[in-house]
């Protein structure tokens, strides 16, 4: 006969098999067979990092293009883990496979951690099976982890750290800066949970402060201060070229305004109510514990706020600063539901009828909850992404980028140039042709120039860090690529003068790009 633990661990294990089954579904829903050739893609942010990867891999540095040192990512770990991946013996068409492999490698460790933490505060099954659900099964974390973005494993390093503080109750652990340190090469902005952990550390033990400034203080400056040292080394900057993109050149105020917008954007449509429900915890426990689980998901936030948001706020859910933190957000959300049913219910004279009630409308609220986290914008079509019953997010644009390659791949000449939007799948399957970004991710001219969108208050809803500049009289006019993807939305009249001498046609189907009228590097008798 089971007993609780064993029946525990065994739906544990279900749900987490059925979140792998889950992820090798969603992998095959975004890959592609074209021409024979089975295609695994990533998000196109991700396939950035992977021509840095790749050209890594191959002696030639950490670069976009060949003897360019320009740092158009964030995440040089990352990189170098993906560089690792170039070393197999598979062909480009299959190196995001194991991309994608890893991130669901991380996500599910994640889980058990979630299974940890809850565990910690509660011993209710209820609980920790909601706060793994919600966790495993949360859009864009999928979206974002199963695509080859560093969001998988940004969140498991969150999770395994803090339940690391939490194992360790009042005494120091040295690993929690050892991992928090190491995090800060996966993404630079780490440094903020890193605050935000070493801050509360050294409030709530007294005793251990020396031990805190020392190891935690120590250590995040010391690989903040050689990440820089590094960089300016190898690159000539001191940060990385897409935060001049992001941050430099548009209004601090408007920059946080958008951020407000996004975040209050992301609170409406998860329901403000159930979004609140976290905070609740300190109704019925006010400890250091429950304060630092807010804190890493306030931290996490402000950052957002504070950067303006991301991109891709209009595909809804949490953006890639505060889905890492989403984990726990889930897990103070299931733990606070629990608790506040099951207080409601011991307040009633029913005995066991109040008990077995409030464990049925717990169920019934999770169901709700998990459907609500997940209709991204209030979109019921984001619930059939969500089942993949449907494309699944961001998959359309990766399909079209990935024709597009393979098309440019017959109609152009290795050495031709190529200037693009997306400036990530086109420039890694053509890695030995030369790539031009029109939005300035690897080219620090337009990096520093001031955004060329309108900066109202009236535009906040608009605005794109990271896709805000442009100059099309250096991209087009100075560097007069071979060949033009695309211009960016709304800017065709200001292109025009630029694309006198291109030729606008079809190269495969659904697919028009602009290839210049004179040059050597397009093969004309391969467009029909």
């Amino acid at each position: 006969m089971l007993n609780l633990k064993n029946l525990r661990n065994l739906l544990f294990t279900l749900l987490v098999m059925g979140y792998l089954y889950y992820c090798y579904r969603y992998i095959m829903a975004t890959s592609f067979l074209y021409e024979g050739k089975t295609f695994f893609v990533l998000f196109d942010d991700a396939m950035i990092s992977m021509r840095y990867a790749y050209n890594l891999a191959h002696g030639l540095g950490p670069v976009w293009n060949a003897g360019e040192r320009v740092e158009g990512y964030t995440n040089p770990l990352w990189v170098g883990i993906m560089a690792l991946v170039h070393f197999l013996p598979i062909e480009l068409n299959q190196t995001s496979l194991y991309i994608q492999i890893l991130g669901a490698s991380f996500l599910t460790l994640n889980l058990v951690f979630i299974k940890k933490i809850v565990e910690h505060f509660t011993d209710d099954l209820l609980a920790m099976l909601s706060a793994v659900a919600l966790t495993a099964f949360y859009a864009p974390l999928n979206s974002f982890g199963l695509l080859g973005m560093e969001v998988s494993l940004l969140a498991l390093v969150i999770s395994a750290v803090i339940w690391l503080v939490l194992k360790s109750e009042m005494k120091f652990n040295v690993w929690v800066y050892v991992l928090l340190a190491v995090s800060t090469l996966i993404r630079f902005d780490m440094a903020v949970p890193y605050v935000v952990i070493l801050a509360t550390l050294f409030f709530v033990q007294k005793e251990n402060r020396k031990q805190h400034l020392i190891w935690g203080l120590g250590l995040l400056v010391l690989f903040l201060g050689g990440q820089t040292l590094a960089r300016y080394l190898y690159y000539g900057e001191l940060l990385p070229n897409t935060y001049y993109l992001k941050v430099e050149g548009w209004n601090t105020t408007l920059k946080t305004l958008r951020g407000l917008y996004a975040l209050v954007q992301f609170v409406y449509y998860s329901n403000w109510v159930l979004f609140l429900l976290p905070f609740s915890l300190f109704i019925f426990r006010r400890d250091w514990k429950v304060t630092l689980l807010t804190l890493i998901i306030a931290g996490q936030i402000a950052y957002s706020v504070y950067v303006g948001g991301d991109a891709w706020e209009n595909h809804g859910g949490a953006n890639r600063y505060i889905v890492i933190a989403m984990p726990l957000f889930f897990a103070a959300f299931s733990w606070a539901a629990v608790e506040l049913l099951k207080k409601t219910a011991n307040s009633l004279p029913l005995g066991r009828i109040a008990e077995a009630g409030w464990r049925v409308i717990f169920v019934i609220a999770f169901t709700f909850s998990i459907l609500n986290f997940n209709a991204l914008l209030g979109d019921w079509k984001a619930i059939e992404r969500w089942r993949l019953n449907r494309t699944p997010d961001y998959i359309p644009g990766n399909e079209k980028n990935l024709i597009t390659a393979l098309a440019l791949e017959k109609v152009t000449t290795p050495g031709a140039s190529i200037a693009v939007i997306g400036a990530g799948t086109v420039p890694y399957l053509l890695p030995d042709r030369y790539a031009i970004d029109i939005l300035g991710k690897a080219d620090p001219y337009i990096a520093h120039q001031n955004v060329r969108t309108s900066m109202g208050i009236p535009d906040i809803p608009n605005m794109r860090p990271g896709h805000m500049k442009w100059d099309y009289a250096h991209t087009f006019g100075e560097l007069k690529p071979d060949v033009i993807v695309a211009v960016w939305e709304g800017t065709g009249e200001e292109a025009a003068p630029y694309l006198q001498n291109y030729v606008y046609i079809t190269i495969a189907p659904g697919v028009k790009v602009f290839l210049r009228g004179d040059s050597t590097h397009i093969i004309w008798d391969a467009i029909k």
